[in-house]
């Protein structure tokens, strides 16, 4: 299978995906984007978590108007199939506007046909834009859950976003009570325990600018579970 392929008939397999940490006023008073899953969801029911999800197989053909920074997208491919970065960068992109009703993109036509996935997208007159999606954090699902993910959580700016980031109406009703978190208060939430990880390595992050001098890498395979870390190439002039 290839790794931006997610036509999987087996739901046990593991799944490439997105997850999107935006915080807003991340130099005063940090909170993050988050809403309440279903109760009769298969997977994390009634858990806060941040908007993300698998990627679908149109994402890797989508166009982005501006690319991942290339640290960030050689991070994505280290101990991943060629290819992948382009399509996790787009899942982040649909999967935040679908959940939350949020736009990261820059305004413009699209330069080529419109996958069906993305018509709502690009119906606001925009291209997805990845190059403000910073890779913090990489986790595989452990063996034995209704569903597993090899998933990708990207850092952003809510300024980054070119939308009234109070405004959750476009969104799709598989979140429900999506609001902005305090980081202080965050914790008094029902969290999954790898939101609980991902969110102490972005406090502990938040006042660096730039990308994490390496990514962690929880991986939990059939056999063990490891943490690595994920370095990239170093960037030259």
């Amino acid at each position: 299978m290839s790794a931006v392929t997610t036509e999987v008939p087996d739901k046990t397999a593991i799944r490439n995906a997105s997850t999107v940490i935006v915080v807003r006023d991340r130099g005063d008073k940090p909170s993050v984007l988050m809403g309440q899953r279903g109760a009769k969801a298969a997977f994390m029911p009634n858990k806060f978590v941040f908007p993300g999800g698998a990627v679908d197989e149109q994402d890797a053909h989508v166009p982005l108007a501006r690319p991942l920074p290339p640290l960030c997208a050689q991070r994505l491919e280290e101990q991943s199939q060629p290819g992948v970065a382009q399509a996790l960068a787009a899942a982040a992109i649909r999967e935040l506007w679908e959940e939350t009703g949020q736009i990261l993109g820059m305004p413009g036509p699209w330069p080529s046909a419109v996958p069906d996935d993305w018509l709502s997208f690009a119906g606001t007159g925009h291209q997805p834009a990845a190059d403000s999606l910073q890779f913090v954090f990489r986790a595989v699902t452990p063996p034995g859950r209704p569903r597993r993910f090899d998933a990708r959580f990207f850092l952003v700016d809510a300024e980054a976003l070119v939308s009234d980031l109070d405004d959750f109406d476009a969104a799709a009703d598989e979140l429900s009570h999506l609001q902005w978190i305090p980081l202080q208060d965050v914790r008094g939430f029902d969290l999954p325990f790898i939101t609980e990880v991902v969110l102490a390595e972005v406090a502990a992050r938040l006042h660096e600018p730039g990308p994490p001098s390496s990514v962690p890498f929880f991986r939990n395979d059939d056999e063990q579970s490891l943490f690595l870390r994920l370095h990239g190439q170093p960037m030259t002039d």
